[in-house]
């Protein structure tokens, strides 16, 4: 099987939509508090799915990507190295951004 890692980017943070468009009991918010830039994760995500300490609504939104990698796809075409891909949570409001690469067991 293959094996995946995936390595925090980055952490946005749209302050113009949250306070135009987040309920107020929700604010204060910042960036996502569940991931830090640098933060690695390691998985084989058909057989051992989502890693321990990972943030289940990330998950579900970079899981494709990952099981396209991890099957044998390549998006050679966008990337310099087709055993690579660049996803994101779908959060509009505090983004979080992912390095996913296949590893050799």
């Amino acid at each position: 099987m293959i094996r995946c890692r995936i390595t925090v980017l980055k952490k946005g943070y749209n302050e113009e939509f949250v306070d135009q468009y987040v309920c107020s009991i929700r604010k204060p918010l910042g960036p996502c508090p569940v991931f830090e830039v640098g933060q690695v994760f390691e998985t084989e995500p058909i057989c051992e799915g989502m890693p321990k300490g990972f943030c289940a609504w990330a998950w579900d939104d970079i899981y494709k990507s990952l099981i396209g990698l991890a099957s044998g796809g390549n998006w050679g075409m966008w990337y310099e190295k087709p055993e690579l891909i660049i996803a994101c949570c779908t959060d509009g409001t505090r983004p979080v951004y992912f390095k996913i690469e296949k590893v050799e067991s």
